[in-house]
């Protein structure tokens, strides 16, 4: 199967990477553990988590997700078939949230131990955190890069300006430089990333994962009416999406399926594939993610 880099960060996975976030929220351990061994088992090996999954869960406190993954590793014994992401930044408790190099140092070591491996391929700054400066933030995840605890950094929710600018920081100091950005970006939410991160990433070679690429599952052609929205735990978020301007697209993406005999959430995942840069998407529909990078950099990922 075709391997694509992530960025320039010479990792290299197939265009189909799994999504995290359900460990521990809609699927329990045993469940995890069957998908993880047929997702790897067909060839695929990119997995991606983050520390804050699934606190959003009556009686989570977070890490859930990480810590699922990190038992099938033990029992498996796949860690050198996979290539794993997670992430830091969200509110963890009291006090652990942000980037700042005390945080940063002790979340990584906690996500180290629940995923039960010594070093992630790719560590992620869930959120941009205006109070710690990036000379801070970069320098540390540069040491845990020369440590072997790390090997490539990425970005997620941070605007034009913020990632200009740490991609400046990092290269003015000699840092590691984030190679991948997560921003929302579908069918439907296009503004936000086309007008001034889509030129920036293309310009700068970064891989790009992009969230809820199938709009919370609403591409899908799942939810059609807000009785529809009773279907899944998800289905809360789908409602703004019930619109006429929902509804074009829905409609449009039911004529392109039919043409090609496919299902609208491969229509759309196909049309966020297709865009200009050759970058795949992180696409979320129940059990389905899509990941990728610009000029071939990324992956399509389900989970």
């Amino acid at each position: 199967m075709e391997k694509r880099e992530l960025g320039r960060s010479g990792i290299k996975v197939s265009p189909f990477c799994f999504g995290g976030n359900v460990f521990g929220w809609t699927i329990d351990e045993k469940q995890s553990f069957e998908i993880l061994d047929a997702y790897v088992d067909s060839g695929l090996e990119f997995i991606d988590t983050a520390d804050v999954y699934s606190k959003w869960k009556p009686g989570n406190k977070g890490g859930e997700s990480e810590a699922i993954i990190g038992n099938w590793l033990k029992k498996s014994g796949k860690r050198d078939q996979v290539i794993i992401a997670t992430k830091v930044g969200k509110p963890m408790g009291e006090g652990k949230q942000g980037l700042s190099k005390a945080y940063i140092t002790e979340a990584v070591e906690a996500s180290l131990t629940r995923l039960k491996t010594d070093y992630i391929d790719l560590y992620q700054s869930h959120d941009d955190d205006p109070n710690t400066p990036f000379e801070e933030t970069l320098s540390t995840f540069t040491d845990l890069i020369k440590q072997g605890k790390v090997r490539a950094i990425g970005a997620s929710n941070y605007n034009a300006a913020r990632l200009q600018e740490a991609l400046k920081v990092s290269e003015t100091n000699g840092f590691a430089r984030y190679e991948t950005l997560q921003p929302e970006y579908n069918l439907f939410d296009r503004a936000g990333y086309e007008k001034e991160l889509e030129p920036l990433c293309v310009e700068n070679h970064l891989g790009v994962i992009t969230f809820f690429s199938l709009a919370s599952g609403f591409l899908s052609g799942k939810y059609r009416s807000e009785a529809d929205l009773e279907k899944s735990q998800r289905g809360g978020a789908v409602k703004k999406y019930l619109s006429d301007r929902g509804f074009k697209i829905l409609d449009a993406l039911d004529q392109v399926a039919s043409q090609y005999n496919t299902t609208p959430a491969a229509a759309a995942i196909a049309w966020v594939i297709a865009r200009p840069g050759g970058y795949g998407a992180y696409c979320q529909c129940n059990f389905i993610k899509a990941i990728a990078g610009y000029y071939g950099c990324g992956a399509i990922k389900f989970g």
